[in-house]
């Protein structure tokens, strides 16, 4: 198949998933992580009407950001070093891997000497895995509350890796665990009342994710192939 009936194909997943979980066919965003692909793959999949498009790593937002629409909107969700916030921030639509104060200081600091807002989402890592990014469940909400108190942010909603798994099944708690921790932020006011976005499920998970409240799917090999 080429790869415009591959993001077929995962949009209609995704349509299918949301209509399973009774959910409107337009609630979840997909996100095309095409890190380490060309601009060519990049460009099939937007003639194929696709917007949102993730990378890993700032260069390659830096690469490939004017070799393509400006309509595009990049999402950065790989982790972001804070020495190089400053290259991505007026280039990326969503930052979705603040993960520390740290990072979200330096963040607000540089949206600010720009005069921009950037839209971030809180990392959670809720499956505690050491080889992974993020704060964990406990201390999500009040890293959540720390950054909506900056100038230059706007907190937007979390976001999870889930563990590689071959059992989408596996994943379910984590995403279940991800919508509460949403609901507590909102029920304790740290939201400003808007839907709160939730990105998370990926290639082997996006429909369990989208049925426990996913907004946001990350689908990489499943539109690009094999990296």
């Amino acid at each position: 198949m080429s790869l415009t009936d591959n993001y077929r194909n995962v949009q209609n997943r995704v349509m299918a998933a949301c209509e399973m979980a009774g959910r409107p066919k337009d609630d979840v965003r997909l996100i095309a992580v095409s890190k380490t692909k060309p601009v060519s793959d990049i460009r099939e999949i937007y003639d194929a009407g696709c917007r949102d498009f993730g990378e890993n790593k700032v260069q390659e937002i830096l690469e490939k950001y004017d070799q393509l629409p400006g309509d595009v909107r990049w999402h950065m969700i790989g982790h972001l070093q804070t020495n190089k916030v400053r290259q991505v921030i007026d280039k990326a639509y969503m930052i979705h891997g603040v993960d520390s104060r740290k990072l979200a200081d330096v963040i607000s600091r540089e949206a600010c000497k720009k005069g921009i807002t950037v839209r971030i989402l809180i990392e959670v890592n809720v499956a505690d895995e050491e080889t992974k990014f993020g704060t964990d469940l406990n201390e999500g909400p009040d890293l959540y509350e720390y950054a909506t108190s900056l100038p230059g942010i706007e907190v937007c909603g979390l976001m999870t890796i889930a563990p590689y798994t071959v059992d989408a099944e596996e994943n379910r708690q984590y995403f279940v665990d991800l919508k509460q921790l949403s609901v507590d932020i909102i029920n304790q006011n740290h939201h400003n009342g808007e839907c709160m976005e939730l990105s998370m499920g990926m290639t082997g998970d996006y429909e369990v994710a989208i049925e426990e409240g996913s907004t946001m799917v990350r689908v990489g090999t499943g539109i690009f192939g094999p990296r």
